[in-house]
């Protein structure tokens, strides 16, 4: 539990892809989230199991009492005390392989932590764009709302017609509802939020996407965040204790001894020595070392495998966030310089254009911007999906 302890606190200190508010966020749900906390106490009662059952056999204490017939030759008693042995290799094996499955328990966590961390930061992206999609909805209503209450006052002394006058409600009320939708998003998003934490309530009021810097060697970047996976770590201690378990399975075919002491006692006379035994392997652990070389080298494969799908998975992401990256410059800079809403306004008050193509114009900005916070967020989770294991 120490090293799990530690674990968190260097994972929460070097975090490099989100801000303060959602990495103070990842603390609360990292001591609170109810899965880690039920795994933690699961692992607690694993690592003392995979430490039952690798000492010595329980000794073996027999008495006989037996009547003699007929009387007169005595009754016999009988007192032994036997203990079983294993090859003495054999306790060496066993205490190996059960601290290396108590190591693997600490890598499940992290795999389980990690993946519990990288569903906590989607939703906090999912919050940001929601925030900023409500700020850039709400600016729109505040302004569907000008224009709204301008024709009213129009209609009402003559200046506009019916037909305008509803265009302009109708505008304020489309975008009223769609800003409502976006509130309901977000507080659907707060209670996934909360849920990972344990059911506490939380806030979240982030509204800038960070600039995440993407590497340029992706060979070189890969070798070291390959190091980082737990899932990899685990497989190397799978790999090792198929070895152990090898060399176990060796040692549980060499001879079994018992050695103790025995007494026996009739009328007249009394026995006692040392007692010895000796079992003879041959059936009981017939295929267990073909089995354990068989399992070695699945692992092995399954290792191999499981580093050419997250190479190949990883090289994918880096892919795409490059060119997310370019697309995103791409739009912000476009965007900035084809941005008419201000000019759009003073040409409606105006009266250059009607409200009909003041609202069709400003809906091809509002397009580009959503299209534009789509690409951030999604450029977000990639990288978060890359970073996942750092």
């Amino acid at each position: 539990m120490k090293k799990i302890t530690v674990f968190i606190i260097l994972m929460l200190a070097s975090s490099q892809i989100f801000s303060q508010n959602t990495d103070s966020i990842i603390s609360l749900i990292t001591s609170n989230n109810v899965t880690l906390k039920t795994l933690a106490k699961k692992n607690e009662a694993d690592s003392l199991e995979n430490r039952t059952g690798i000492y010595l056999q329980n000794p073996e204490i027999g008495f006989n009492y037996l009547l003699a017939t007929p009387s007169g030759i005595g009754n016999r008693t009988d007192f032994s005390f036997m203990q079983a042995f294993d090859f003495p290799t054999a306790y060496r094996y066993k205490s190996q392989i059960a601290n290396l499955k108590n190591q693997q328990l600490q890598h499940s966590y992290k795999q389980e932590y990690k993946t519990i961390i990288l569903q906590a930061k989607f939703i906090c992206i999912d919050l940001i764009y929601y925030n900023l999609q409500i700020k850039e909805i709400s600016k729109r209503y505040t302004n569907a709302e000008k224009i709204a209450d301008a024709y009213k006052s129009k209609f009402e002394i003559g200046e506009a017609n019916i037909l305008e006058y509803n265009k302009a409600q109708l505008n304020k009320l489309n975008t009223a509802k769609e800003l409502e939708t976006f509130e309901i998003e977000k507080t659907a998003l707060l209670n996934q939020l909360s849920g990972l934490n344990g059911n506490i309530p939380i806030t979240f009021t982030d509204t800038a996407f960070l600039k995440n810097e993407i590497p340029t060697d992706f060979e070189l970047w890969y070798a070291e965040i390959e190091k980082t996976n737990p899932l990899f770590t685990w497989l190397k201690l799978e790999i090792e204790l198929s070895e152990k378990q090898e060399k176990l399975n060796s040692a549980m075919c060499l001879p079994k001894l018992k050695a103790g002491y025995m007494s026996e006692f009739t009328a007249g006379q009394s026995l006692q020595g040392i007692s010895l035994a000796i079992s003879i392997p041959l059936w009981e652990n017939k295929n267990q070392i073909k089995y354990a070389k068989l399992k070695t080298e699945a692992m092995q494969n399954y290792e191999n495998a499981s580093k050419l799908q997250y190479y190949n998975s990883l090289k994918s992401l880096h892919a795409k966030a490059i060119e997310l990256q370019k697309s995103i410059k791409e739009y912000e800079t476009n965007l900035q310089v084809f941005n008419n809403s201000e000019l759009l306004y003073q040409a409606l008050e105006k009266g250059e254009i009607d409200l009909i193509n003041y609202i069709l114009e400003m809906s091809f900005y509002y397009q580009s911007y959503t299209n534009l916070l789509d690409m951030q967020r999604e450029l977000q989770k990639t990288i978060a999906q890359m970073y996942v294991y750092d």
